[in-house]
């Protein structure tokens, strides 16, 4: 993708090139007279080492526009993420989508569809052993904040977890500021070494600045350690309309995009070409309710706004959709999902956090992340578009069987059918009646629970054995010791 160019723009196009060009423009303008508070110190002296201007009595930064749009040149234009073998890899970029479980719910919704609770590590455990077989679902991702773990290490945690029972490429990131030093030893174990985890990552780091235009202790601190070890950042910028950025949507995508190149800067001024995803968490602010749901039309309008912001600057992006803010899982939850996931789908999302996610991000399915798999396989249909070659115009095929003939048993029906149809898992029912109720005449959702409990029963193929296992558990017994931590749920023994 060329930097600062339209010609990257998706198929959704909610802002013009003029309205793209007016949101830089005015960004650089915040960001050079307002400015950025970032409250770790090391943060304001790499960023003046590097030619901001630096207001230390008020934490502020305020960035040249020139030395803004040099940082933009330097983050890499995609990003090759590989699996937990260092193999298949996902390309992010372009127009490319891939799907990821939501992630940092607090609850857990129990397979009666009802009981909530505080999540715990067990329940990662399946998230991670139940993601791993939905096809449609590439990525993994730390899904729940864990209530049975010591809070100081709650970050590299998740990621032991992740990586002894999925294969899957991980978006992760940390509570602390030791938290990514902790991780990347985790990762370089499975990986062979630091070098090869920079040549082949296996996982993107989430970093959040606090809105509006702040960046804390720790999300600066993780964005200086990422850069330095060479690691991918994920901006989360979370614009909140009315309450922690404008009412408007073009107001949000502004912050957004000011937000989110302050932090591009401090990565690119402490490691020039760190992989940086354009991403963000947008909400809306239910100003009836008290509520910011995730769900809303207008949230996912600003993802699909600050998505063509990204496209403009060449970068890979994200956002939260493909969720709900439902209560259970019931027609709205289905309605929300399929809304926001296929918008962000048509905006070019690469990467669209959210399947298994309801209640404001707050609460955890297995049932939903397995519902989901197949509404995140109809937007995957969707985004490969149209064919219009030769032999899928079949305009040969339509002359020589002319009126009347059908097209069942001929050889390009064959060719074509699986390839040109998404062909939904059992979870979407399109039996003829009489053969639904023969069959049971179950729902959706107890279908879902009946492939989840499958899933659960099965051998543990892809747990993680041998050296690398050893090598990454002992990496977590250093950390325990560190904590004077004894013992673990799930390990290490």
């Amino acid at each position: 993708m060329a930097k600062f160019s339209f010609e990257q723009q998706p198929k959704l196009r909610l802002l013009s090139d003029q309205d793209i060009e007016k949101i830089h423009e005015k960004a650089l303008h915040i960001l050079e007279n307002t400015g950025v508070k970032f409250y770790a110190r090391e943060a304001l002296e790499i960023l003046e080492e590097n030619g901001v201007n630096v207001d230390y009595d008020e934490k502020i930064a305020r960035f040249p526009s020139q030395l803004v749009n040099d940082a933009v040149k330097k983050v890499p234009e995609t990003l090759k993420l590989y699996d937990r073998e260092g193999e298949n890899f996902v390309d992010l970029g372009g127009d490319r989508v891939h799907f990821d479980p939501g992630s940092a719910a607090i609850k857990f919704m129990e397979s009666d569809g009802k009981t909530v609770r505080k999540a715990v590590s067990d329940d990662l455990v399946k998230i991670s052993r139940v993601n791993n077989e939905m096809d449609n679902i590439e990525l993994q991702s730390s899904s729940v904040v864990l209530y049975d773990i010591p809070a100081e290490i709650g970050d590299c945690y998740r990621l032991y977890i992740m990586l002894k029972n999925s294969s899957k490429p991980i978006l992760t990131g940390g509570f602390s500021i030791e938290g990514i030093t902790n991780m990347r030893e985790m990762l370089a174990a499975i990986a062979g070494g630091y070098d090869e985890l920079k040549e082949k990552p296996r996982s993107i780091f989430d970093i959040c600045p606090s809105p509006p235009l702040k960046w804390t202790e720790i999300s600066s601190h993780n964005i200086i350690d990422c850069a330095r070890f060479g690691l991918p950042i994920e901006t989360i910028s979370m614009p909140m309309m009315g309450a922690a950025s404008p009412a408007t949507i073009s107001g949000s995508i502004l912050l957004h995009t000011a937000e989110t190149l302050s932090g591009i800067v401090l990565a690119q001024s402490v490691n020039t070409g760190t992989p940086v995803v354009y991403g963000g968490a947008p909400v809306n602010f239910d100003m009836r309710m008290g509520t910011s749901p995730l769900s809303a039309v207008e949230a996912t309008m600003i993802a699909a706004g600050y998505a063509q912001m990204g496209k403009y600057y060449g970068m890979p992006t994200h956002t939260y959709a493909c969720l709900s803010d439902s209560k259970v899982i019931d027609a709205q939850a289905g309605l929300e999902t399929g809304i926001s996931g296929i918008i962000a789908q048509l905006a070019g999302i690469n990467v669209i956090s959210g399947p298994g996610i309801l209640e404001f991000v707050g609460c955890m399915s297995l049932e939903k992340l397995v519902i989901d798999n197949d509404i995140c396989g109809i937007a995957l249909r969707l985004n490969r578009g149209i064919s219009c070659s030769e032999d899928a115009l079949a305009a040969d095929l339509i002359a020589e069987l002319g009126p009347g003939k059908d097209y069942l048993a001929t050889e390009h029906t064959i060719r074509w059918f699986k390839k040109e149809s998404y062909f939904p898992t059992d979870i979407i029912n399109r039996q003829a009646r009489s053969n639904w109720e023969n069959d049971g005449n179950t729902t959706a959702f107890e279908r879902a629970q009946k492939q989840v409990k499958e899933i659960l029963a099965r051998n543990q193929s892809e747990t993680l054995a041998g050296k690398r296992r050893d090598d990454l558990d002992q990496v977590m017994k250093n950390i325990m010791e560190k904590h004077d931590i004894s013992n673990l749920p799930q390990g290490p023994v």
